[in-house]
């Protein structure tokens, strides 16, 4: 196609063509929201755009305590993860098109699928999705797919974001949706089972909860296999290095995000999803496989295997649309597992534990403080029910520095005074103390 300038003559042509005016083409954008230019500033030197970009950033509030949770948590990043993933090799290597050169590539794929199988307890896992909720919502057609059912049950213990991705990614596709209240800060088994049917083609859960509270689906899992649907299971990773696996539990395909491993809160992404399942369950995963194989001449190598994306042989039969760009996030993942290693894991997770036990203590000594869900084990996440609207405590202790929680009200209805607490392995006894401190004046 020959090279075509934008003069107001051709442009002018091309609109009488296809029989618009210009005024036409932005007819979506309200009146209010429209501009007749680009009031762009004059261009700067830069070393000028620098001092502007730096004083923008500083404008952002990058020395809060943080105590915030619900899906996203703040652990430490060792350097040697950065320094790994940042070199060009991996940093700028593209999706294997052709395995056959991509050994390394490959590879790092394959020890990534390796290490989210051990950490779940599954038999299979895929080279990664976009993040925790898209993951979720990949499960569910999956379990659709393998099921040949429509009817999806979610526990509304399940992170309200997921939930509400679910919705809106299958909102066209005639899925039946049934979600269950909690029960004391649990998924509530007489509610699920009650619903259970054979037209039910997967539960969904998740452990620990939005709430922090920990939880053992056997039963359930059990329950959900009589009526041949399929139980899935959204995970914390990082809980995982002290807590019972979902595949011990009977899970059929576990997901969760993986931004706690070795990814930077960033500011929302990029995040990573990552998703096992059962073997038997293989052909219907979404995304990038990588198998490790013998060639003709008995050396090893790596490939992708059944060729489960659309870009692949699998056209309008793909399982998903699912793209590449996560490839460096499945690699900082299995970087980070790497550095921490077995032992290194379990002793994070149980740091991040300890110390929201004594998180939990100290605050619980504040005068009308209490535990929403009390006799509930968790990991790392607790609520507390407040004496006041815990939105407006939230604000308070932001002016002190502090990010406290998050407020449930936003959520869940009649949750007003509940204030979800999050603890990482970086929060220390001093920023602990401070925290109860604080609450304690601002109440």
């Amino acid at each position: 196609m020959p090279f075509i300038s934008n003069t107001d003559e051709q442009r002018q042509k091309m609109l009488e063509e296809i029989g618009l005016s210009e005024k036409d083409l932005f007819s979506d954008i309200p009146e209010d929201l429209r501009c007749d230019r680009l009031n762009l500033p004059e261009a700067l030197s830069e070393h000028q755009v620098r001092l502007e970009a730096r004083k923008l950033a500083q404008k952002n509030s990058t020395g809060l305590i943080n105590f915030l949770g619900g899906g996203f948590y703040d652990h430490y990043i060792p350097a040697a993860v950065r320094a790994i993933i940042s070199r060009s090799e991996f940093y700028t290597a593209y999706t294997p098109y052709q395995p056959e050169v991509s050994q390394g590539t490959l590879q790092a794929m394959y020890e990534y699928q390796t290490a989210i199988c051990r950490l779940t307890a599954m038999e299979v896992a895929n080279a990664s999705l976009y993040d925790g909720g898209t993951a979720l919502f990949e499960a569910a057609m999956m379990a659709m797919r393998i099921t040949r059912r429509n009817r999806i049950i979610v526990d509304d213990t399940v992170n309200p974001v997921y939930r509400k991705m679910l919705r809106s990614y299958t909102s066209n596709l005639g899925i039946e949706f049934v979600e269950t209240p909690w029960s004391e800060g649990l998924a509530d088994r007489e509610k699920i089972t009650a619903e259970l049917n054979d037209a039910t083609a997967a539960v969904i859960v998740q452990n620990p909860n939005f709430f922090g509270c920990l939880d053992d689906f056997t039963d359930l899992a059990e329950a959900v296999h009589r009526h041949g649907a399929l139980l899935i299971v959204s995970v914390y990773p990082i809980s995982l290095g002290i807590i019972k696996a979902p595949g011990e539990m009977g899970a059929d395909i576990v997901t969760g995000e993986g931004q706690s491993l070795g990814l930077p809160l960033s500011f929302g992404g990029p995040y990573l999803g990552f998703m096992a399942t059962r073997a038997r369950f293989v052909r219907n995963m979404p995304g990038r496989i990588v198998g490790r194989t013998i060639d003709d001449k008995g050396r090893e190598g790596f490939v992708l295997t059944l060729q489960a994306r659309e870009q692949h042989i699998r056209r309008e039969k793909a399982t998903s649309n699912i793209c590449t760009n996560q490839g460096l996030c499945a690699l900082t993942a299995v970087v980070y597992l790497s550095l921490l290693g077995k032992e290194g894991l379990r002793e994070l997770a149980q740091s991040c534990a300890d110390k929201a036990a004594y998180a939990q203590k100290r605050l619980l000594e504040i005068p009308n403080v209490k535990t929403y869900f009390p006799n509930r084990w968790y990991f790392n996440e607790f609520v507390l029910s407040l004496p006041t609207v815990a939105e407006k405590v939230i604000r308070r202790l932001l002016e002190r520095g502090i990010a406290a929680g998050f407020p449930l009200s936003r959520y869940y209805q009649g949750m007003e005074n509940a204030l979800l607490i999050a603890v990482t392995e970086k929060r220390t006894k001093e920023e602990i103390d401070l925290l109860a401190h604080v609450l304690e004046v601002s109440l």
